[in-house]
């Protein structure tokens, strides 16, 4: 079953963009369609403002940030397109991410250009992808140009898989035991993001009853996708494999465990991708399963034909 996504349509190479045409990516529409089920919308379509249409920008009026043509600016959709959002909340609660357009005054996520005066600033959001982000805070968001970074990339995707997992989760019926087995297989991903969080979330989890566990449940999913927003660093990573290496101390004999300390060393000095230590640890657990590593997600966040962690 493919994974829910929202999209900007102008991205799956629909023509609705204000000058008729479309902005196809094809790695989307390519290589991620195999995976996801993309739902596209166009919120200035939605609206009525038809193609081709006058084009529209973000302008600074006092403290308040709106959407106005370009050319007439007596167009004013700063209301209808906050109102689109919120009319889809239903459905975009379903999705599991979102891929906006970049530098859309409806659908950029940052940087967007905000006028004042007359002169550009890049520091806005498109007013229907920031009233999006704040009905769904937990939801994972990228814009298409930002998926051209690897780690941008791999950070996107792991944090679908994970919300992906989490709605299975709920559909299969919330537990005390679901969530904490939830969470034990997601700790190591936790810790290679960030290391207090990764405590922090454990406390949360440790007060978990029957009683309250909704209400816990649902500050876990919003403190571990807020949490997996930070991107993954070297640093982190390192720390979970040396971490992943304790599990086969008793097990290694002196050559292996030089090579894979070698080979951990070698990723942190830049010189091999995160996939190699990965590759090497999994061919020694196949010899020494450990209950607690298998179940683990970590080395395996995703479908290995996306060869994400091949460029980390």
């Amino acid at each position: 079953m493919k994974i829910p996504i929202g999209i900007s349509s102008c991205l799956l190479g629909e023509k609705v963009r204000y000058d008729g045409g479309h902005k196809n990516h094809s790695y989307i529409s390519g290589t991620l369609s195999e995976y996801f089920e993309f739902k596209p919308f166009c919120p200035e379509m939605s609206i009525g403002m038809g193609v081709p249409r006058k084009p529209i920008r973000l302008v600074q009026v006092d403290q308040d940030i709106q959407c106005v043509g370009v050319t007439d600016d007596t167009i004013n959709v700063t209301e209808q397109l906050t109102e689109c959002a919120d009319s889809q909340f239903d459905l975009q609660n379903a999705l599991c991410g979102y891929i906006f357009k970049k530098d859309s005054p409806s659908c950029g996520m940052e940087r967007v250009k905000v006028f004042t005066n007359g002169q550009p600033i890049r520091k806005g959001s498109g007013l229907f992808a920031k009233r999006t982000m704040e009905n769904l805070p937990y939801l994972p968001i990228e814009e298409e140009g930002r998926l051209g970074d690897s780690r941008l990339r791999e950070n996107f995707i792991q944090r679908v898989y994970v919300l992906h997992r989490w709605r299975q989760l709920l559909q299969d019926g919330l537990t005390l035991h679901k969530l904490i087995q939830f969470h034990s297989r997601h700790k190591l991903i936790i810790m290679s993001h960030h290391q207090q969080e990764y405590r922090d979330l454990g406390k949360l989890i440790a007060t978990a009853n029957k009683e309250n566990l909704g209400q816990v449940a649902d500050q876990y999913l919003l403190n571990l996708m807020t949490t997996l927003k930070t991107v993954a660093t070297r640093k982190n990573h390192v720390n979970v494999l040396q971490h992943i290496q304790g599990y086969l101390k008793r097990t290694l004999d002196l050559d292996d465990k030089a090579e894979l300390t070698e080979v951990i060393e070698r990723y942190r000095l830049e010189e091999l991708p995160l996939i190699v230590p990965i590759t090497l640890l999994k061919h020694h657990f196949r010899k020494a399963p450990d209950e607690y590593i298998n179940e683990s997600y970590y080395m395996n966040p995703h479908p290995k034909e996306l060869k994400l962690l091949n460029t980390l």
